[in-house]
């Protein structure tokens, strides 16, 4: 779940009518225009969840919501590809026009449960995890958003091999529009599900002074020392089981599928040694400079067309933001959902459906090359 998690809310931000039942009728937008980003507290505590523990005694045989389709959970992971020296994990399922899905912060191929078994009918289905994240290794690299971006644009040229789509929430639906603008003759159209990054401040005055020696020689090491003290209690304090599944609970509208599966799926990743060391990378280095790629700047190099489908109840992401991209690039259609801040794992019968209608007027205009 991302929020990421591009997506797991602060514990602060509390549940938004957690109880109330799944509606299957979209909703209307909301006309608020508020700020369109995420703060950097939020994400510091949507991070926690990438960083979980596993979870003793929890089952993985709960039975999917509402008899749906589900992808069975493999804890040894499902294909791995090696870039540029790494092992990535990802998941191939159908044939037909290719659609990839990226996670969200802290989440994985797995977060698709729901949404591969049912396009696999009619595409060919790739999930893959971002590097850092899921079954995918857990680099000690310098982690920025650009890193993400090759990972998926050599995933499409060596594993794809073909034109396709890109299906992104929250952090990976900013991963798919660099990607995009990276790779625009291959990326027939992009998807965005409740997607972080943010509009450039154009009131914001650039600081370019050069940093005195004091600030390079005290300032900023007692800084890095302060931030591996306050991240190093959030981790420890993201692997407390109440912690993980109130989390989960807030971002999710209608909590039903928060369940031993999805849990699982975010916790075990944090087994490897390496997990705590890429967590504080991630927070201290990657969420603490988002600023640096707008949304605007990225928009302006897209030239495919865009589906928003957004759960407007997302207490971080809310319509604003998808009514302000939709004006910035008018190549847009908008699906607006009664759910929060992951709908395609809320209310994955929706979008599915959402997904069914549009990509038929996306994929037919290109064809697979003969491999």
């Amino acid at each position: 779940m991302s929020s990421s998690w591009a997506v797991l809310p602060s514990a602060r931000t509390g549940f938004v009518n957690p109880g109330r039942q799944r509606s299957l009728l979209p909703s209307r937008v909301h006309e608020q225009r508020g700020r369109c980003h995420l703060g950097r507290r939020s994400f510091t505590f949507r991070g926690i969840v990438a960083s979980g523990v596993t979870m003793a005694g929890s089952s993985l045989l709960t039975e999917p919501a509402k008899g749906a389709d589900r992808l069975p959970f493999k804890p040894e992971g499902y294909n791995y590809w090696t870039w540029r020296g790494r092992k990535i994990h990802y998941v191939v399922q159908g044939e037909g026009f290719p659609v990839v899905l990226i996670h969200g912060f802290g989440a994985s191929a797995y977060h698709w449960r729901y949404n591969i078994p049912e396009l696999a009918k009619s595409y060919k289905v790739y999930a893959l995890d971002l590097l850092g994240f899921g079954w995918s290794e857990k680099a000690l690299v310098e982690y920025d958003a650009m890193i993400w971006k090759d990972q998926v644009v050599d995933f499409l040229k060596e594993i794809v091999r073909g034109p396709a789509v890109l299906v992104g929430n929250s952090l990976g639906g900013f991963t798919a529009l660099v990607s995009a603008g990276e790779l625009s003759e291959q990326v027939a159209g992009v998807v965005l599900l409740n997607s972080a990054g943010q509009f450039g401040d154009p009131s914001a005055k650039a600081k370019n002074s050069e940093e005195s020696l004091l600030q390079k020689v005290v300032v900023k090491p007692l800084k890095e020392i302060f931030q591996r003290i306050f991240l190093g209690f959030l981790f420890w304090q993201a692997k407390q089981p109440a912690r993980i599944q109130s989390v989960l609970k807030s971002v999710y509208i209608d909590s039903s599928n928060v369940d031993d599966y999805l849990v699982e799926s975010i916790t075990m990743p944090a087994a490897d040694p390496n997990a705590g060391e890429v967590y504080y990378r991630l927070m201290s280095r990657f969420m603490m400079n988002q600023t640096r790629y707008t949304l605007d700047s990225i928009l302006s190099k897209l030239s495919c067309p865009l589906l928003l489908i957004w759960g407007d109840l997302d207490p971080w992401v809310g319509p604003a933001k998808a009514i302000r991209i939709k004006e910035f690039y008018p190549n847009t259609s908008l699906v607006n959902l009664q759910a929060g801040h992951c709908p395609h794992d809320e209310v994955p019968e929706l979008v599915n459906k959402a997904l069914l209608n549009w990509l038929p007027t996306i994929a037919p205009k290109t064809s697979l090359p003969d491999l």
